[in-house]
């Protein structure tokens, strides 16, 4: 490669240094323009959201999360809202010499009102760069190695925060991630046997809900855990359990589900996941009163339920007059005909479908 010099008093060894400061420049023109501005867009995005910072947040290692959380507009409204405040009279020049905080009257310290946050979570997923400048690709800089680089893509999923404990402790949780990776595993993990299109995403569920059963762990054990914590909790250990992950999974699972079904009798999720998990392990006449007050409080995948009962139990026909029952009345379930189909040619898990393809990486 030719080089042009400015000065004939530049050492021999100029020409490489000025190449190699170019390419320094290039890279960091490269990676820092598309960086700063990704920054700038989430800290201009995040301004309002400093005090939920302490939330905390159950965080997948594979991703990097800003929330987008604001406090909700009733509060704003209702400060808006509040009277106009009487002209005040003219305050006499400010005195060096103020009284002590102890002589201030009680109801003169009025502590801050603690907003409550709503919004969206920002995930950032690597993917791949894309980047105006210098392509240093193209054999300008021979013998030069190519600098690899990642962006990010950016998707959205609503924030969740839940409260902590029962009663007033106004302290929250952010179970944005947790609720998005039970939703995403839920058709393969949920029921026995699970069921997963590959080896790498079913050991990749295993270890991520390893990771999350810990997480939320602390705060399900608390006395006075709320129900919200209690029933994620719940599902958590009961999939682990479908994924054998060991027997404290399934203890934990119908601790946690009884004391949600004790806060919320009437909870129709809480008492298909007790009769479900009863059932699934064994427990079929323990498990059929909550799988039963569940279909009575609407909740369809109860029933299913109850046919996979049936069908363990030797009562086949049973169990095929309550699937094609169900299936005339939801006409829309694509999985009803599936399991009616198992139940026909004689297999005896109606949760051994097809299952789908599912967004679960690798923790990086």
């Amino acid at each position: 490669m030719k080089t042009t010099t400015l000065s004939t008093s530049v050492s021999p060894k100029a020409p490489a240094l000025a190449t190699l400061t170019a390419v320094a420049a290039a890279c960091a023109m490269m990676l820092s323009a598309p960086a700063h501005a990704a920054e700038a867009q989430a800290a201009s995005s995040a301004t309002d959201a400093t005090n939920a910072a302490s939330v905390p947040s159950a965080i997948d290692s594979s991703k990097r999360v800003i929330r987008l959380a604001q406090p909700k507009a009733d509060n704003a409204a209702s400060t808006n809202n509040a009277p106009a405040p009487q002209a005040a009279a003219p305050q006499p020049p400010t005195v060096q010499n103020r009284p002590p905080m102890s002589t201030l009257q009680p109801q003169d310290v009025r502590p801050p009102a603690t907003p409550e946050f709503t919004g969206t979570t920002r995930v950032y997923d690597p993917g791949p760069m894309n980047a105006t400048g210098i392509d240093l690709r193209s054999g300008q800089l021979t013998n030069i190695p190519t600098p690899q680089a990642q962006l990010s893509d950016v998707s959205f999923v609503p924030t969740v925060l839940i409260p902590q404990q029962t009663g007033d402790n106004n302290d929250k949780l952010d179970v944005s991630l947790l609720d998005d990776f039970i939703k995403d595993v839920s058709p393969n993990a949920r029921h026995y046997p699970p069921n997963f299109p590959n080896r790498s995403q079913r050991h990749y569920t295993r270890e991520k809900i390893k990771v999350l059963a810990e997480w939320i762990e602390p705060y399900a054990k608390a006395p006075n855990a709320s129900y919200d914590v209690l029933i994620r909790a719940a599902k958590l250990n009961g999939m682990g359990r479908n994924l054998d992950l060991g027997s404290d999974y399934t203890i934990r699972g119908g601790q946690y589900v009884d004391r949600a079904i004790k806060i919320q009798p009437d909870s129709g999720e809480a008492n298909f996941l007790y009769g479900m998990m009863l059932s699934e392990g064994g427990g079929f006449k323990e498990g059929q009163k909550y799988l039963d007050r569940a279909v009575s409080l609407g909740y369809t995948e109860a029933e299913q339920s109850l046919a996979q009962s049936d069908l363990l139990s030797d009562r086949r026909d049973k169990a095929l007059e309550r699937l094609r029952r169900l299936e005339s009345q939801n006409p829309d379930n694509d999985i009803i005909p599936q399991q009616i189909k198992l139940i026909e040619e004689g297999k005896f898990y109606i949760w051994d479908i097809p299952a789908p393809d599912i967004n679960v990486k690798p923790s990086v």
